[in-house]
């Protein structure tokens, strides 16, 4: 048997500003690969280039990876302003239906900074386009200067919920993360369970609350460094122990609190 396939979602970008592409960061699939023990596959992210249907049927499992372009606020019912940010209605068109489809399954998923976001809009939560702004709050954002290690320090603590689905994934109710984001949850989407928390309340961790299968999304990014980061490890090496037994046929292994 080969190795279970993990869908990486990915993003449109020009190269040069005028080649466009889709691309993944090597990092995801070094992630997947390496700690998840799956094979990498790189997914156009335009319903009119691939179909949900097709990837349900392909894939093993998803990664919904971060990226610069927002949800579009259409999909959670409410207008653009210029604090919302660059969009990508393409990737809205395949992700959104996705994960939808892969909750009501059993498929496993992985939500990561915008894929987090995306899977609370999936389910009918709405987002604030910059918390940073929000009385309280801090700036979750990267930092615009400095190496790749430093814009992906861990800079934050993130603290979960007693005997939740991340307590016992990790072992620990408290864990050190990066944080690369400007969005965050406002309302929760249907049957999401905001299981950590920075320390200004800011959602970080979720699972969704009664999904047959394998669903969870962090607003951080694990990919980084995932190989030797024990935190990150322990999300991948869940994603492919879920993706091994969906390709098995098992199904009904959702992950739930105690």
């Amino acid at each position: 048997m080969t190795r279970p396939v993990i869908g990486i979602i990915g993003n449109s970008y020009a190269i040069d500003d005028r080649y466009p592409v889709h691309a993944v960061g090597r990092m995801n699939s070094e992630a997947v690969s390496e700690v998840s023990d799956c094979i990498p596959m790189l997914v156009a992210s335009d319903p009119a280039l691939v179909s949900v249907e097709e990837l349900l049927e392909i894939c093993d499992g998803f990664v919904l990876t971060g990226g610069r372009p927002n949800i579009h606020p259409e999909e959670y019912g409410e207008e653009p302003t210029e604090a919302h940010g660059a969009f990508d209605r393409e990737r809205d068109a395949l992700t959104l239906p996705l994960v939808r489809a892969c909750v009501a399954r059993g498929q496993p998923i992985l939500g990561i900074c915008r894929g987090f976001q995306e899977v609370n809009v999936a389910l009918g939560g709405t987002l604030h386009p910059e918390i940073r702004d929000l009385p309280g709050r801090d700036n979750h954002r990267m930092p615009p200067d400095g190496t790749l290690e430093e814009k992906f320090a861990l800079r934050h603590e993130v603290t979960f919920a007693e005997g939740g689905v991340f307590h016992r994934l990790m072992g620990s109710r408290n864990v050190m993360t990066n944080t690369l984001h400007g969005q965050g949850i406002v309302r929760s989407g249907k049957g999401i369970v905001i299981d950590g928390h920075a320390p200004d309340g800011t959602p970080e961790a979720v699972y969704i609350d009664g999904a047959p299968g394998f669903a969870l999304a962090v607003q951080w990014h694990p990919e980084w460094n995932a190989a030797n980061d024990p935190v990150s490890r322990c999300l991948f090496e869940a994603l492919g122990d879920a993706a091994r037994a969906w390709q098995a046929g098992e199904r009904g292994l959702a992950l739930r609190s105690a």
